[in-house]
């Protein structure tokens, strides 16, 4: 914002609202107004002034104008998001959680949805540059992913979501993985399942890959038996996939008493199949899943699933892009939130054999 401009939306007495009409109202200079409604700059105000300036903007219907911050900045305050699939649950509340911090500093998010199609991403990214997006978020990325490394190139901000990547260092925001898949091996075990069975997802993908580790790393740590019979890998972390990974699980006729799904959509996979075949969740066999993703407490039974905190991906994924976009040397931060275990009625001791 200015120190002491026009860049104020909305009308008061026929006229365009000014920042200067702001700092009349709350009584104190522009300069100061303008850092306490910036929130880059809102820490170096005292709490109260801030709180009397916030009041004031609202009470004279006071907006930033975009437009002008623009001209005065070259940026667009637009933010790119590509998404792999919209119709995944995961999603809308991380969305929401980089909506929500972005509309703090005026910005807004483009959204798009790429359907996992390579070709496609990079005709998305490439218009969304074209339009001058500030900066993009990406929901897409795999462990090799060029797409990153010539936004990198072009001087582009990017902050990955959900997904990480292994070169170049790259600004990204996860649920702890290693931790959360632990919660849902140490849960089963601790039930008595010893014979613990894997539906795992696309290993091209930092998740696929992160959460098999974990799992076997997990078993390892319990004094568990790793059965690569035991081990199946969908192409993508959706339901068909899943029940068909699973299914070839099943048919190769090795027992077992518990599945570790590697996402709630896995999971839902996996319910299908066991229906299909006449074994009862979780009398015959104990299912978990991970994300607890909306209405996973509405399944039958409800699932027992690791909760990764989506919304706060999202807030966290909007603030290393506006840091990044305040501070060109910021470094490349990998943030892992904490998860927990929820459980419901899908986990249960083992069958007595």
């Amino acid at each position: 914002m200015s120190e002491g401009g026009t860049d104020g939306g909305g009308t008061r007495d026929g006229r365009r609202v000014a920042l200067r009409d702001v700092a009349a109202a709350a009584q104190v200079h522009p300069s100061t107004a303008s850092r306490a409604l910036n929130a880059h700059t809102r820490a170096r105000v005292n709490a109260a002034t801030v709180a009397r300036v916030l009041e004031a903007a609202h009470r004279v219907g006071y907006e930033p104008n975009s437009l002008a911050r623009g001209l005065r900045t070259s940026r667009t305050f637009t933010i790119g998001m590509l998404i792999p699939d919209l119709t995944n649950p995961l999603f809308p509340p991380i969305v929401k959680g980089i909506e929500d911090q972005l509309s703090q500093d005026g910005y807004t998010l483009v959204l798009a949805n790429t359907n996992y199609d390579v070709d496609r991403e990079r005709a998305i990214a490439r218009a969304m540059v074209a339009r001058q997006v500030d900066g993009l978020i990406l929901a897409t990325a795999r462990r090799e992913y060029p797409l990153v490394h010539d936004l990198l190139a072009d001087g582009r901000r990017v902050v990955l979501v959900n997904r990480t990547m292994e070169h170049p260092p790259v600004a990204s925001v996860t649920g702890d993985e290693h931790l959360g898949i632990g919660l849902a091996v140490s849960h089963l075990a601790s039930l008595g399942h010893r014979r613990i069975a894997y539906v795992g997802g696309d290993a091209d993908a930092s998740t696929g890959l992160g959460r098999y580790r974990a799992f076997v790393a997990k078993l390892e740590e319990a004094g568990l038996p790793l059965d690569p019979d035991l081990v199946a890998h969908a192409d993508r972390f959706h339901e068909e996939p899943g029940a068909a990974a699973f299914a070839a699980l099943l048919d190769r006729g090795k027992r077992f008493t518990a599945v570790v799904a590697a996402n709630d959509r896995l999971a839902l996979g996996c319910y299908d199949v066991l229906r299909e075949r006449g074994l009862r969740i979780p009398e015959d066999v104990s299912v978990t899943g991970y994300n607890d993703m909306l209405f996973a407490d509405h399944f039958s039974p409800p699932l027992t699933t690791v909760r990764i905190p989506h919304y706060q991906i999202g807030v966290k994924a909007a603030q290393l892009l506006l840091e990044a976009l305040a501070d060109n040397e910021s470094p490349a931060m990998t943030i892992r939130l904490t998860p927990s275990l929820v459980v419901r009625a899908s986990t249960a001791p083992p069958p007595v054999a």
